[in-house]
């Protein structure tokens, strides 16, 4: 259910207190930032629960289609003119009892301006006094009707107004990092332009066009939903999903994703996922389960604060009553320090430090490309000293490219040893028989027919060109048709050391050339591990593949270590050997082969995950895209969340230790404290908030 009114932590404790008690309520879960509450409850329990939310003043709104994909932005609207004559009349009673103006005078305008601004508060105050609860609204009713009943009525006025006026401030600022998450909620249109029965196309509510619709998306239009392209191409930029900004060329078959932007041609495609369950909405999902999801330090933050509004309650107790009872101090004065003391005793300044910190800083991810699921991983991220990495398709490109051709017949033509070769090879789909293939297409050499085409398991592929037969397959294969030699050994052996594989086309008497392939490595992956070394990251590079081809891909790259011949549990095994002294390790993978390794990991990072389930739901941190580069982003990320937590929380407690201070030394005053509380919640709120420009 969705809550206007509960926008923090005190409104939070006001319903945990209410609702714990209750046998109909087994869960609670609560997201702040977008105003939810989830409540487990029996079937039977629901109108018992929102009866006890409308006892402490609140009115629950149900969203039966799930609030989390919910484009309605959850912001109160608040009408202005009370406050404006609450404020005139504040400045009023200021300026009446400056003038000497009967006292009657000063007292009416100052309750016109308490009665104007300060109806919602004492509401609020009432209901957490009735529930026990000391909260900013209690303590600030309290403080202003203490002021009131002493006599200090413009300042009692002017205290409720700066209140109010702070509170809406507070209000608009937290907006802004709602707004990063309801501004992913926006990228795709509520509606697309889909073929009817009879041709014609029609403008149809997104969440509403069903699975094998055809959709039509013109140049500059943003995609609606999730499918694959049936006619027409195109490019298109994935940035809103990916982060990346290089478009990327669509045509029939290629997948499209909500969210994105076509740039240049239309196309047709087919819907192969409901709205609700596209790739973009899982992600705003996963982000909003997120930020319900308590940091550790936000966890401690909340603990701190049920202790410490209680013990400088106390402390204002202990101030109005014992200087005047025991040390003949005057009445007047120590009361009205322990009522400034009850506005210095809130801590909104310091429980609201950290979620805005951390939902800003998960909003940044989210529009980088990179998915983080839960304020633990952003806040660990900026203590890896490890990170483990599979080798396919995260440090290389994951498909095999011939690299070099060598003629070992010298008798032979090239150009016909690479036709009789590609001949074969074109009757394989095998990801090296299609390296080769597409490198002689590369160089407009020509096909033979074959006959005879057979395929030998785990040795390669044979057949007849030309009446004679040929044989196109690895070290093995030669072996057995005893074809090796001295020279070709040591020519096989040097090209493995350079972690190449290497094919080769023989006839019945010799081999006839030597075909290179290798699993290119990524330009990133370069960039991606020299930054990772800058950040105090060490590297690990776990790889099926043999000792000599991860050395070299590792010695290429600059990796720290290499592991070859890996099994998925000997990932693991490494994995945990890497954490033996305590490092925080982070394990790079496909979440399926390495699915041991990346459990066992303190963070398991999904590559590739854009219109991926799995990666998107079970990974600690999913990269939309296949690019390295976002780990060190990520890192970094961290490191300026964890520096604006702790900026925040000695900003907040420094404040209140100083404002405490002077009040105990008799500097202190309502209007002070009331800055004290106010400025503190402002100041973290946009030290939070700059996040959002990272």
């Amino acid at each position: 259910m969705r809550i206007l009114e509960m926008d923090c932590p005190t409104e939070e404790a006001l319903i945990r207190k209410k609702l714990r008690g209750m046998t109909e309520v087994s869960e609670m879960q609560f997201n702040l930032m977008q105003r939810v509450l989830t409540v487990v409850h029996r079937p039977d329990g629901l109108q018992a629960v929102i009866k006890a939310l409308a006892t402490i003043g609140f009115t629950p709104q149900l969203d039966e289609e799930a609030v989390a994909i919910s484009r309605a932005p959850a912001q109160v609207k608040n009408s202005w003119w009370p406050l404006a004559i609450a404020g005139c009349a504040a400045l009023g009673a200021e300026a009446a009892d400056l003038l000497g103006a009967s006292v009657w005078v000063v007292a009416g305008l100052a309750l016109v301006a308490v009665a104007c601004s300060g109806a919602g508060t004492y509401k609020k105050g009432w209901v957490a006094i009735k529930n026990l609860n000391l909260n900013i609204n209690a303590l600030m009713s309290i403080a202003v009707t203490g002021a009131l009943a002493l006599g200090q009525w413009p300042e009692a006025a002017m205290v409720m107004v700066l209140f109010t006026i702070s509170e809406l401030i507070e209000a608009k600022s937290l907006d802004r990092a709602r707004n990063a998450i309801e501004g992913l909620m926006r990228l795709a249109p509520e509606t697309a332009t889909v073929k009817q029965a009879d041709g014609s196309w029609l403008d149809v509510e997104a969440a509403r066009v069903g699975l094998g619709a055809i959709v039509r998306v013109r140049p500059g239009e943003r995609i609606a939903l999730d499918g694959a392209v049936i006619e027409g191409r195109s490019t298109v930029n994935q940035a809103p999903i990916t982060g990346e900004s290089m478009p990327v060329d669509k045509g029939p078959g290629d997948n499209v994703f909500a969210g994105t932007i076509n740039e240049s041609g239309s196309f047709e495609f087919q819907v192969t996922v409901a709205a609700n369950n596209s790739t973009l909405a899982r992600i705003i999902h996963a982000v909003e389960e997120a930020q319900g999801a308590k940091a550790p330090t936000q966890r401690f933050v909340d603990q701190f604060a049920k202790v410490y509004t209680p013990i400088v309650f106390l402390i204002a107790l202990v101030v109005a009553i014992i200087p005047p009872l025991l040390f003949a101090g005057a009445w007047f004065s120590w009361v009205y320090k322990a009522l400034v003391l009850l506005v210095i005793a809130c801590p909104c300044a310091l429980v609201i430090s950290t979620p805005v910190s951390i939902v800003s800083g998960l909003a940044t991810a989210a529009r980088k490309g990179i998915l983080v699921k839960g304020g633990t991983f952003l806040e660990q991220g900026r203590k890896l000293r490890w990170l483990a990495l599979d080798k396919t398709g995260t440090i290389t490109h994951g498909k095999p490219v011939q690299v070099a051709f060598e003629l070992h017949a010298t008798d032979f033509e090239s150009m016909f040893v690479r036709s009789v070769a590609a001949s074969l090879s074109s009757r394989s789909d095998h990801p090296v028989s299609n390296a080769i293939t597409q490198a002689a297409d590369a160089d407009s050499v020509a096909r033979l027919s074959v006959d005879e085409f057979e395929a030998i398991p785990g040795r390669g592929i044979a057949g007849r060109v030309n009446s004679h037969q040929y044989s196109l397959g690895n070290h093995r294969l030669v072996e057995e048709l005893g074809h090796g030699s001295p020279e070709l050994e040591a020519r096989l052996e040097s090209y493995e050391r350079d972690g190449k594989t290497v094919v080769m086309l023989a006839d019945n008497k010799r081999v006839l050339g030597l075909f290179v392939v290798a699993d290119t490595v990524k330009e990133s992956s370069r960039e991606a591990i020299s930054e990772l070394h800058a950040l105090g990251v060490r590297t690990a590079m776990l790889t099926g593949d043999n000792a000599h081809t991860a050395a070299a891909i590792a010695r290429e790259v600059g990796i720290d270590r290499a592991e070859g011949d890996q099994l998925p549990e000997d990932k693991l095994r490494v994995v945990e050997s890497l954490s033996r002294d305590r490092a925080m390790v982070g394990m790079v993978g496909d979440g399926i082969n390495d699915a041991p390794a990346l459990a066992r990991a303190d963070i398991g990072f999904a590559m590739g995950a854009m219109g991926t389930d799995t990666a998107i739901e079970t990974a600690d941190i999913a990269l939309m895209d296949d690019d390295l580069r976002k780990i060190p982003v990520f890192i970094r990320l961290s490191k300026a969340t964890h520096t604006i937590l702790v900026q925040n929380i000695t900003l907040a407690l420094g404040i209140k230790a100083i404002f405490l201070a002077l009040t105990i030394g008799g500097l202190g005053t309502m209007w002070m404290a009331v800055f004290a509380d106010v400025g503190a919640s402002l100041l973290v709120v946009a030290n939070g908030l700059r996040l959002l420009r990272k």
